[in-house]
């Protein structure tokens, strides 16, 4: 914190979460009215989850946790990800050994030859 004001990064990514948390509050309000939920609009290049999880670890150069890797990708590319199916899709690819690890629970990376 400098003079009461978050660093740039910082306030970027705490009004990401809140947004996020929002978005869903607001989905789940129209689903209680019986509204029918918007279909999440693709990425801007239509790129999926992976090739956009793939792009954010590359840049970053470490392991994200997956709620940051959301923030993130929400961030990059203006799309949220469901989080349970972008663990999903991860996890079949770290098992698969494409491009991806997992150092710790809910967190990836990149595998070292996959860095280039």
């Amino acid at each position: 914190m400098f003079g009461g004001m978050a660093e740039p990064a910082t306030r970027d990514e705490i009004l990401a979460a809140f947004e996020m948390a929002l978005e869903t509050q607001l989905r789940a309000v129209r689903r209680l009215r019986g509204h029918r939920p918007r279909a999440v609009r693709p990425g801007p290049r239509g790129l999926s989850n992976i090739d956009m999880s793939y792009e954010v670890l590359r840049r970053t150069k470490a392991p994200l946790h997956v709620d940051d890797l959301i923030v993130a990708i929400a961030q990059t590319h203006g799309v949220q990800p469901a989080r349970d199916s972008l663990v999903s899709a991860l996890s079949k690819k770290v098992a698969a050994g494409d491009r991806f690890e997992k150092p710790a629970p809910n967190t990836f990376g990149l595998r070292a030859d996959a860095l280039g």
